[in-house]
């Protein structure tokens, strides 16, 4: 009889950061020789037939003929489908992607501040049931222990694969892109959810005083999914009170050769986030040899590692200066450069699926702990 562990998911999307990292995992644990089948409330029509629906889950065990060795549960958000993990009498595995405070969201979307609550609260139920945790970064460990997770916990960072932008590029997006730099001035990007927690306002403020101080012909790049609708008017605003407007833009739905040429023809990532758990454009702007300036904010100095320019201090002067030392300052640009690179090593697929399997062992050995 063969063995079984799998994965519950609320929802399965292209481009998500969790989508990828639970198919990779899923990829990881078939090579183990173990029966692994990704179980979700929901997916994305293009990878609909990566998985199966959550209401098959117990029927499918039952009949399999595998013995489940535990089941795993991807948790970034508050969903039905922790219900029946929690239900759930085999070995139970949370790999925990963090979930924002609903405090970044009151007065902005009181929907979002309800689900993110919904979700830390089943955050700590789970904690009560849990055979084994784990966690994209010392910072997310850290929060399931002061919520009460008393199983063995350990860091895993995501499992990503940043070879896709090596392959989709998308030119002529590149070349309008490349056309602009024709003018002058540099181009400052940030990628995420336009949302209160990664604090694009504070980027705005920083990038006009940039403009004031340093660069009249700078541009920003803006890329990411929608958040919050009053969020990203007032972001709107912002841009045109501050007198940025027209240095400004926002892209939505980016397909992934678009984000490939935006990433390209960045001279700086600039991230003021305040909560991230991991934050991936980090790593890819690494990738792209584009050198990075973070405020350093929750999990940012641990996935940085020394491998961009942080700060404790966010207001917008400070900010631009940092970025105008990084662009003028050939060594320091190449010496960042040079150790994103170096750290990019630390998170490569092999390097992660090693330490997945490595923190997996005393569930796959029969000998989990709680």
């Amino acid at each position: 009889m063969g063995r079984a562990l799998h994965q519950l998911v609320p929802s399965l999307r292209v481009g998500d950061a969790v989508g990828g990292h639970t198919l990779r995992v899923r990829d990881a644990l078939r090579d183990l020789d173990l029966e692994s089948e990704i179980f979700v409330e929901n997916s994305h029509p293009a990878v609909a037939a990566e998985t199966r629906h959550i209401d098959d889950y117990v029927e499918y065990t039952r009949t399999s003929g595998a013995q489940l060795a535990g089941v795993m549960y991807q948790l970034a958000v508050g969903a039905n489908t922790a219900e029946l993990f929690f239900a759930l009498s085999e070995p139970k595995i949370v790999d925990y992607h963090n979930i924002t405070p609903p405090e970044y969201f009151s007065g902005w979307d009181d929907y979002e501040a309800m689900r993110t609550r919904v979700g830390r609260t089943q955050m700590e139920r789970l904690g009560r049931r849990c055979d084994l945790a784990l966690g994209d970064s010392s910072y997310n460990v850290a929060d399931l222990t002061e919520h009460g997770y008393a199983c063995p916990t350990e860091v895993v960072p995501i499992l990503l694969d940043l070879s896709a932008f090596d392959r989709e590029v998308d030119e002529r997006a590149l070349a309008r892109l490349e056309r602009a730099k024709g003018d002058g001035g540099s181009d400052w990007l940030f990628v995420g959810r336009f949302a209160p927690n990664k604090c694009q306002h504070d980027l705005l403020k920083a990038f006009a005083a940039y403009r004031r101080t340093h660069d009249p012909r700078a541009r920003l790049h803006l890329a990411g999914s929608e958040g919050p609708t009053r969020y990203v008017k007032a972001l709107h605003r912002l841009a045109a009170d501050a007198g940025v407007g027209g240095a400004v833009t926002f892209h939505t739905g980016v397909p992934s050769g678009v984000l490939s040429a935006l990433y390209r023809a960045a001279d700086v990532f600039v991230c003021l986030s305040e909560h991230e758990g991991f934050c991936i454009p980090l790593l890819e702007a690494m990738h792209h040899r584009v050198p990075v300036v973070a405020f350093a904010a929750a999990a940012v100095p641990e996935t940085l590692g020394g491998a961009g320019l942080l700060l404790t201090d966010k207001r917008p002067l400070t900010v631009a200066h940092a970025v105008d030392r990084l662009l003028t300052d050939a060594g320091l640009r190449a010496r960042m450069v040079a150790a994103g690179r170096e750290r990019l090593a630390d998170f490569s697929l092999d390097r992660t699926r090693a330490r997945l399997v490595e923190a997996l062992a005393p569930v796959l050995n029969g000998s989990p702990g709680r």
